[in-house]
């Protein structure tokens, strides 16, 4: 979900960046948004206090920022660290996860988007841990396979749609609002598509190197 999935420069290893720098300090803060999030919501999820729904979007944009801000410094500064390419993604869907799931909880969401959403991120989570873990591709370099541009619309999209879920509007607002949440599940499923597929033939590439290796040695 965040550019801090990008590669660093070829000089500089995740195993040689301290990992209390910026970047992680503002993923850090992320996570401790996270449940200041839900006890805003959890108040206004009464009518009555109107006032605590807007303190929870608020809540909510500022750690969606951080996500954006972080993860440019991370790459810009060469700041990647294993802590942060672990915590980034998994206090991103921490956020979002959140946020899905208040909403459901109070009849303002359909749950099957709230599933959708959770499972096409958790999953390319999980997969890209998995590539982590294989050293597979560009992993084996120290990174992940790189944030698509178009990962980077899903981001954004996502964001805007769950912030205008999250404000109490109705009325024009209330259609546009089922819009651009519908934009973006579709931007959100063909994304989680495409990156399966990278994934893939990272996976493929990676064989058909170890056989060229194995080749060349029985050659030997």
């Amino acid at each position: 979900m965040s550019s801090r999935s990008t590669l660093s420069s070829a000089s500089t290893s995740p195993g040689t960046v301290g990992i209390a720098n910026v970047a992680n300090a503002l993923t850090v803060v992320r996570l401790i948004l996270v449940p200041v999030f839900a006890v805003c919501f959890a108040y206004g999820s009464d009518a009555r206090h109107p006032a605590w729904r807007y303190a929870a979007t608020a809540v909510f944009v500022l750690a969606s920022l951080t996500d954006r801000v972080d993860g440019e410094l991370a790459r810009r500064r060469s700041l990647v660290t294993t802590f942060g390419k672990i915590a980034d993604p998994l206090a991103d869907k921490a956020l979002v996860g959140a946020a899905l799931i208040a909403l459901s909880a109070v009849g303002d969401l359909p749950w099957w988007v709230t599933a959708v959403i959770l499972a096409r991120e958790f999953g390319v989570t999980a997969l890209r841990f998995w590539v982590i873990r294989a050293g597979i591709g560009e992993a084996s370099r120290g990174g992940v396979l790189a944030a698509s541009q178009a990962g980077k619309i899903k981001t954004v999209t996502q964001a805007v749609a769950i912030g205008l879920y999250l404000l109490p509007v109705a009325g024009v607002w209330g259609t546009a609002r089922a819009w651009v949440m519908g934009i973006a599940v579709a931007i959100t499923l063909a994304t989680g598509v495409n990156y399966v597929y990278r994934a893939i033939k990272v996976r493929i590439r990676q064989r058909q190197a170890h056989r060229s290796v194995r080749s060349s040695q029985g050659a030997e």
